[in-house]
């Protein structure tokens, strides 16, 4: 909470503003680490994330979730991880700016499944998974924009 408190503030000086302290929530499922959710002005963190990686998560994933909802109430709706949400990052609050954790996930990934791209191997989520099944979704790699396609697995028994 006092990152975010200062976070806030430095940001509010620096763009001569006096936005509010968003609501931190700390309810977030899966592999991420969180999300901003504009509409209700709020953070979700995950908090088995946090408990597991306490400084890098303080010091990287409030400070992502807080330019997303700055970058949304200074510009309006603009790209997730665009020119404004990097601006935000590294010149407003001071942070790099990483679209994605490298945190281990090893603990809270349950059942996940192989799919490949042309450039590394993905797993994902069983929600994931299941609307690709479904038809309902694709998944592209954010290194080589390839759709993900599930991994042929042989079984030699």
């Amino acid at each position: 909470m006092r990152c975010l408190r200062e976070k806030l503030q430095q940001a509010n000086l620096h763009l001569g503003r006096h936005y509010p302290e968003p609501k931190l929530v700390y309810q977030q499922r899966g592999t991420a680490a969180g999300t901003a959710w504009m509409e209700s002005y709020e953070i979700r963190l995950n908090p088995v994330l946090l408990m597991e990686n306490q400084q890098t998560f303080i010091d990287e994933v409030v400070p992502h979730e807080l330019a997303h909802l700055l970058v949304w109430k200074h510009f309006g709706r603009v790209a997730p991880h665009g020119k404004e949400w990097k601006w935000m990052m590294e010149t407003v609050l001071g942070v790099a700016a990483r679209r994605t954790h490298q945190f281990a996930v090893q603990s809270i990934r349950k059942n996940t499944f192989p799919y490949r791209c042309r450039c590394q191997l993905h797993q994902l989520t069983i929600r994931r998974h299941n609307r690709v099944v479904r038809g309902a979704a694709q998944y592209r790699c954010v290194h080589c924009g390839e759709q993900l396609k599930p991994e042929v697995t042989t079984d030699c028994n």
